[in-house]
This record gives C-alpha cells, sequence and structure tokens, in this order.
C-alpha cells in the first residue's frame, strides 16, 4: 500500500500577507500598514501651517448624529501649555497617543522642571507608533497626526504617520481630499506668512 501526497506550491500574492504585521510582501510592503492609511484617508481633512509667529492647526469636525453633544466631540488635544494635536483617522487610537504624549511632557518637566523640546515629544509619538508595526499580536494605528508647538527654537509643525515616520513641515493636510488641500496649500504659503494670513488660509483650504 503506497500513499502519495502531492503538494502545489502557487505564488502567494499581496493579500496572502495581509492579515500579518511582521511579514514583509514579496514587494517590500507591510500590507496592515497600507490599511492604516487607508483608515486616515478616510478620516475627516486636518491640516497645519506655520507661520513666522505661531502655527495654526485646524481639522474639520462632523458630528456621527445630529444627537451627539458637540461638547463630548473633539478633534483637537493639548499635549501641554505649548504643544496642540490635530488628527485625521480612527478617534480611539487617537485617545491613547493623546495619553502617552501628556505622560511623556509631564515626566520631562518632573524631571528638568521645563517644558519638553517640541521635536521630542513628537519623537516619543513617533516611537510609540514604530513599535505597533513590529510587533505580534498588535495593530498599527488608523490615525495620522500633526502636531504643533513653540519653543526655544520658534514654531513648529510636524506629521507623524502610521508607520512611525515624521517630518518638519510648513504646511501639510491629512485626511480625506488631503491631496487637493495640499496642492492648494502650496499655492498659498510663503515664507514670511503671519499667523492671521495663516489662519485664513487654513479656513478657506478647509
Amino acid at each position: 500500500f503506497v500513499c502519495v501526497f502531492v503538494c502545489v506550491l502557487s505564488p502567494m500574492g499581496e493579500s496572502g500577507y495581509s492579515y500579518s504585521l511582521t511579514t514583509f510582501s514579496p514587494s517590500g510592503k507591510l500590507v496592515q500598514i497600507e490599511y492604516a492609511f487607508a483608515a486616515v484617508n478616510a478620516g475627516a481633512t486636518s491640516l497645519g501651517i506655520k507661520a513666522t509667529n505661531g502655527v495654526v492647526i485646524a481639522t474639520q469636525k462632523k458630528l456621527p448624529s445630529t444627537l451627539v453633544d458637540e461638547k463630548s466631540f473633539s478633534k483637537a488635544f493639548l499635549l501641554d501649555d505649548h504643544v496642540g494635536v490635530v488628527y485625521s483617522g480612527m478617534g480611539p487610537d487617537t485617545r491613547v497617543l493623546i495619553n502617552k504624549g501628556r505622560k511623556s511632557a509631564q515626566a520631562y518637566f518632573r524631571m528638568y522642571q521645563e517644558r519638553i523640546p517640541v521635536s521630542q515629544l513628537v519623537r516619543e509619538l513617533a516611537a510609540v507608533m514604530q513599535e505597533y508595526t513590529q510587533s505580534g499580536g498588535v495593530r498599527p494605528f488608523g490615525v495620522s497626526l500633526l502636531v504643533a508647538g513653540f519653543d526655544s527654537q520658534g514654531p513648529h509643525l510636524y506629521q507623524v504617520d502610521p508607520s512611525g515616520s515624521y517630518w518638519a513641515w510648513k504646511a501639510s493636510a491629512i485626511g480625506k481630499n488631503s491631496t487637493n488641500a495640499n496642492t492648494f496649500l502650496e499655492k498659498r504659503y510663503h515664507d514670511e506668512m503671519e499667523i492671521d494670513d495663516a489662519v485664513h488660509t487654513a479656513l478657506i483650504t478647509l
């Protein structure tokens, strides 16, 4: 009696890797991170503009229902007295990052008795988001952040993405219709822009 097992190997497409966060697809992608970016792009538009004398962050605040109490729904948060955040994507994921950012800011203040530099706080948030892209049993944060702040180095605007990447920007938009918003900002932005003009530009962009 002879038993023969035949195994046929067929190439696995990108979808075969979509359930694994820690496995790269043959094209070098982590597909779950791309899905996280899709969640960001489905969120309300948010934008930030750095001016010579400050930073503006703005977002669309769309209530899920007319019955929701507007006071309980927020899209902008303070991490510290000198740092604010808006987001596009999943609100519950944002709350986790906001709490971590506030704890980092207060830990720095207790240690050094001064406010945390904006760039350092952004690095710590980005490190948390990056950590969730290379660990089993977790998923990436489905949110991008625009972090605005002012410290001894002047005004700052940073964008932090689900991959853990972050950059300093002069102006940036995230979320739904961000491509059109960024195209408009490229035409309107100039290095001598002051805060009043930045507010006006943010409003007409939204």
